[in-house]
């Protein structure tokens, strides 16, 4: 029973903080066993890209549907000093750079969110937050593994 609550903890752990707390747990607790450690940590992330895509979906609709009953969408698009920084960063670097940096830096929430506000197609952000989650995954394994 302890086998099933460890493999939960991390599957749960690494559906939310991927990088920063999910595979350094599952490193921790799954340290010989690679195909559990992948499995477990493969599908708790793209679980987490899964639902987070889509709740973060939900929410943006929830906001446009507040902001035009309180009359809050405006007509021509007002670029402030911190609109034209986000615009920049998102041609710069768009959903790859998104996807990219998601699993170390940001957490799988917010990532989704961004991607999701970003660009509107949800099975194009689900693979490349999926893919980047495997990449990373692969990486910290290695490295920990080589060291």
């Amino acid at each position: 029973m302890t086998t099933f609550f460890k493999i939960f903890g991390v599957f749960l752990t690494c559906t939310v903080l991927f990088c920063k707390a999910g595979v350094p747990t599952a490193l921790v607790l799954f340290k010989d066993d690679f195909l559990t450690f992948f499995i477990v940590c493969t599908a708790g992330g793209i679980t987490g890209n899964v639902v987070f895509t889509y709740l973060s979906a939900a929410i943006l609709r929830k906001i446009h549907a507040y902001r035009a009953k309180r009359h809050l969408i405006h007509k021509k698009p007002i670029f402030t000093p911190f609109n034209r920084r986000v615009i920049k960063v998102k041609q710069r670097f768009g959903l790859f750079g998104i996807a990219a940096i998601t699993p170390l830096m940001l957490s799988t929430p917010l990532g989704a969110f961004l991607a999701e506000r970003f660009f509107k197609k949800k099975k194009k952000i689900i693979f490349y937050l999926s893919v980047s989650v495997v990449f990373w995954e692969l990486v910290f394994y290695f490295v920990v593994a080589l060291f």
